[in-house]
């Protein structure tokens, strides 16, 4: 097991969309469901303590956002229900799969924020990653059986000459151990069977690589700005392969997802510091929701009347007249009275909704709606 030596943690590879984690049989892409890893044992401690004959709460609407800054050794499937319990909301799911050795954003939709997890999917993410050079491994990373070893280090110069080579669109081949279907079969079956896995190439966008500190010959941290798919295991292995050596990721945290930076990620033990006090009448969940509308931050707002909002909540597509008319045109999210009422598509002369939204329930609390 390998120390991170930047962080002093221990960490493994994100996957940020449906194909991109080796451990989970799904992602949530939109609307699916993560499903069970079988691998990963659930280390929220208080999993074990629900009494066998006392009856389930009646699960409540809760919609919003919460980032929590995932704990290394949580699965995102696990983070979800920990979350949906404690806020005892009736719907949640994850906006991009984060590996349970990384740690860092894991944007939570709840109720009817899981209508804007495509738009966080699609967003860029960023990353501090730590590889370890002269060993190659099954995974791409420190859980992985080592496969290749070499004695060369690179030297921070050879490694600084090499990035340019790894941004802007590259190719990029997937690592074995990713949830890609090869003829209708999971890549990381197909590995865990010891068949051989091909992967063909994916065109990714890196919008910036650079070289952060190098600790050691053995280690280089590196932090990462990357589009939909990128494979953060994957730039460790090529990057090693080019510098005549091996590597693998031993070190990652997640820090971007589409809105949501280090200032919005809430550690679990303060959420549940916050269930805690709310429990008590000292506190409210609402302060640790984030308002729906905030992963369409890329999306022009249009605020409509109470009577078009009517027609619109009723999926009926609205007239635009005059002057009032709106000047933008394609995806837009509507309001009516500082409320998110839908998403919709402007063109041709009228407002179309796509998805409504039924905000009844708990909601970021004003506080949160005046800061986002």
């Amino acid at each position: 097991m390998t120390m991170d030596p930047a962080h002093g943690t221990i960490g493994g590879e994100e996957a940020d969309q449906l194909d991109v984690q080796k451990n989970n049989s799904a992602d949530m892409s939109g609307n699916s469901q993560p499903h069970q890893e079988p691998r990963r044992v659930n280390n929220d401690p208080r999993a074990n303590k629900q009494k066998g004959n006392q009856p389930r709460r009646d699960r409540r609407d809760v919609h919003g956002w919460v980032v929590l800054d995932k704990p290394i050794g949580m699965t995102s499937t696990q983070a979800v229900a920990v979350l949906k319990r404690l806020f005892n909301a009736k719907r949640a799911g994850h906006a991009g799969t984060l590996d349970p050795l990384a740690s860092g954003g894991l944007p939570i939709a709840l109720g009817e924020a899981t209508k804007t997890v495509p738009f966080v999917m699609d967003g860029r993410k960023r990353y501090r990653f730590t590889v370890c050079w002269g060993e190659e491994r099954d995974t791409d990373d420190i859980e992985g059986r080592a496969t290749a070893t070499s004695d060369r280090r690179p030297t921070r110069e050879a490694i600084e000459a090499l990035l340019p080579r790894f941004t802007g669109v590259i190719q990029q081949i997937p690592p074995r151990y990713s949830a890609i279907k090869v003829q209708g079969e999971r890549a990381y079956d197909l590995a865990r069977d010891g068949e051989i896995v091909e992967l063909a190439p994916r065109p990714v966008e890196i919008h910036r690589l650079s070289l952060v500190d190098q600790p050691d010959s053995g280690h280089a941290v590196f932090e990462a700005e990357c589009g939909k798919g990128t494979y953060v295991r994957a730039l460790a292995r090529d990057m090693g392969r080019i510098l005549g050596t091996y590597g693998h990721i031993c070190a990652l945290r997640r820090t971007l997802v589409g809105p949501f930076g280090e200032n919005d990620m809430i550690p679990l033990d303060q959420l549940e510091a916050l269930c805690d006090r709310a429990a008590s009448g000292e506190g409210s969940l609402a302060d640790a929701l984030m308002p729906v509308e905030t992963a369409l931050d890329d999306i022009p707002a249009l605020a409509v009347t109470r009577a078009d909002a009517a027609r619109l909540h009723r999926g009926q597509a609205v007239l635009l007249r005059g002057r009032d008319a709106p000047t933008c045109s394609g995806t837009v999210y509507v309001t009516v009275a500082g409320r998110l009422l839908a998403l919709a598509e402007v063109g041709n002369g009228e407002i179309i909704p796509k998805r409504v939204f039924n905000l009844t329930g708990l909601t970021a609390s004003a506080d949160r709606n005046e800061r986002n």
